[in-house]
């Protein structure tokens, strides 16, 4: 099963994370299929980018997100967006 999930990149007590679709077997900074954008939660605002057109295609081919990930992916409707393709 693939996941969409995060991959800690960064420094001590400065996180940086990719989103990534990964096998769910694989380890959290280990081998992953696709970079679908990052996430810097220690910035004075969070800064999030993510490729809207990857994650939609990831997620039509059975992907799931991890909470955090489903968190993000909300904030910036992505998932509505999502949901609506459903409907069509």
């Amino acid at each position: 099963m693939v996941k969409i999930r995060l991959q800690r990149t960064g420094a001590k007590n400065n996180p940086h994370y990719r989103v990534v679709a990964a096998d769910a077997r694989s380890p959290r900074d280990g081998k992953f299929i696709d970079i679908l954008g990052h996430y810097h939660p220690a910035e004075v605002k969070s800064q999030t980018v993510l490729d809207k057109e990857k994650i939609i295609g990831w997620l039509s081919k059975g992907a799931q997100p991890t909470g955090t990930v489903l968190n993000l992916i909300k904030h910036e409707g992505i998932w509505a967006e999502y949901k609506q393709s459903l409907k069509k």
